[in-house]
């Protein structure tokens, strides 16, 4: 029996036709990374908008809101939104048939008004303003978002998974980080140019990744399409997948305590560096940008190290990384302590960005990735709420009562984030026995 070389052609196969020759793995690898690279390009966009909102809105509310308490409702709004529309809207894309496909047309519908949304932003001068802003924004956000992420599972293989959510996390922490160190300066410019120039890359980001998407592989492929679901089913569906699965109740406390955490740093994380340590904007974008460089070595070894340790392994002990050491800014103001540790709590914090979606994918039945994916968000939505207002109230409480060994008000935020952060270790440990 002989035996050819990849690729070369042995004689009509049986039943007449043609061979097809074999990808070779190099080649099978260079198409994994360029559809991996493709896919992150609108994370970046959408990170860099979605923390220009809530990273700088708090600042800009600052000025007519004087409490911390509201502006954490102000910003828990996109919690609210992620208990209702991504559901719905990933059910809806899983069964959603044209000749886009069932993903994309939400994503080209969603991303203009997330931009108007933006820019309208930029001229908030009042709360009931700042409210309606907020809710468009993210309404637009979860309309677009939700079905781009379900194309996730739908163009990487399952073993791929922890590589294309590092790479996601990548673009994800650039896009934060230069919305971190960018939306500072631009707002020393005026109140409107971070959330403009967030608006023109978001269009920028989503306009490419759509244009080459189509051009070069054209209309992504569903595994498998099924019929959309409305409200009432999409709902049912989810809450029969977390009465009866108790990995996906783990995983919904988890990824809410995780996004809590981070959620409570993103909002009031400015309003700490400026109103609690003195320093200015100018000198908060430097000090973000040192976090930016953290955040982003730690979403890139993510997957490498969930692929050699396992998802969830790397998660609990990223939870430590992350949550241990804020007890150093929860309570002191010293330079000389704080930042030996910050380094720590980014690169940790980039982790714990990165893997949440990867650990989710393994579970997910190939016909309900939108649905799932929606699922995803709805469990993020826990803490996008309770992360930023359980941080203002703890604010408010700490400025009222004295905070203990000279810290101050703002520093409330790190003893929330911390302890949301550290109550998932336990859950970690029981989603390995899952993996």
């Amino acid at each position: 029996m002989s035996t050819a070389h990849e690729g070369a052609v042995a004689g009509p196969p049986p039943g007449g036709g043609t061979w097809q020759p074999a990808p070779s793995e190099n080649s099978r690898k260079d198409r994994e990374r360029r559809t991996i690279a493709l896919l992150a390009l609108p994370t970046l966009g959408f990170a860099l908008s979605t923390t220009v909102v809530t990273t700088y809105l708090p600042v800009v509310a600052s000025v007519f809101v004087g409490s911390t308490t509201v502006i954490g409702v102000l910003i828990a709004i996109e919690g609210l939104l992620a208990f209702a529309l991504p559901p719905l809207v990933g059910a809806r894309s899983d069964g959603l048939r044209t000749r886009f496909g069932g993903r994309l047309p939400f994503l080209m519908a969603g991303t203009p008004l997330l931009a108007l949304a933006l820019v309208a932003m930029g001229f908030v001068d009042a709360l009931g303003f700042a409210i309606l802003a907020v809710v468009a924004f993210f309404a637009a956000y979860y309309l677009s978002y939700e079905p781009y992420r379900a194309l996730y599972p739908d163009l990487v293989a399952e073993e791929a998974a922890s590589r294309a959510q590092s790479g996601q996390a990548i673009a994800r922490g650039l896009g934060t980080g230069l919305a971190l160190v960018s939306g500072g300066l631009l707002l020393n410019w005026g109140q409107a140019a971070p959330f403009a120039a967030g608006a023109v890359i978001v269009v920028a980001a989503n306009g490419l990744f759509l244009h080459t998407l189509l051009r070069r592989r054209g209309v992504p492929r569903q595994r498998r399409a099924q019929d959309a679901r409305g409200a009432r089913d999409a709902f049912a569906e989810l809450w029969r997948v977390v009465r009866t699965q108790p990995p996906m109740r783990r995983y919904l406390v988890a990824n809410g305590l995780w996004e809590g955490g981070l959620g409570a740093i993103k909002t009031f994380v400015i309003l700490w560096i400026t109103l609690g340590l003195g320093l200015s904007l100018s000198e908060a974008s430097g000090v973000l940008a040192a976090a930016a460089v953290c955040i982003l070595a730690g979403a890139a070894v993510a997957g490498k190290l969930a692929d050699r340790f396992g998802r969830a392994r790397v998660m609990q002990f990223a939870a430590v990384g992350f949550g241990a050491p804020m007890v150093v800014p929860f309570l002191s103001q010293e330079a000389a302590l704080i930042v030996p540790v910050l380094p720590l709590i980014a690169v940790s914090g980039g982790i714990v960005m990165a893997l949440p979606y990867a650990l989710l994918v393994p579970m997910m039945p190939e016909s309900q990735h939108g649905l799932l994916s929606g699922f995803y968000s709805l469990t993020r939505g826990l803490g996008l709420m309770a992360g930023p207002l359980v941080a203002g109230v703890a604010i408010e409480v700490m400025q009222a009562l004295g905070a203990p060994f000279g810290a101050q008000g703002f520093s409330a935020m790190w003893l929330v984030a911390g302890g949301l952060v550290l109550a998932t270790v336990p859950l970690s440990r029981r989603l390995r026995r899952t993996e």
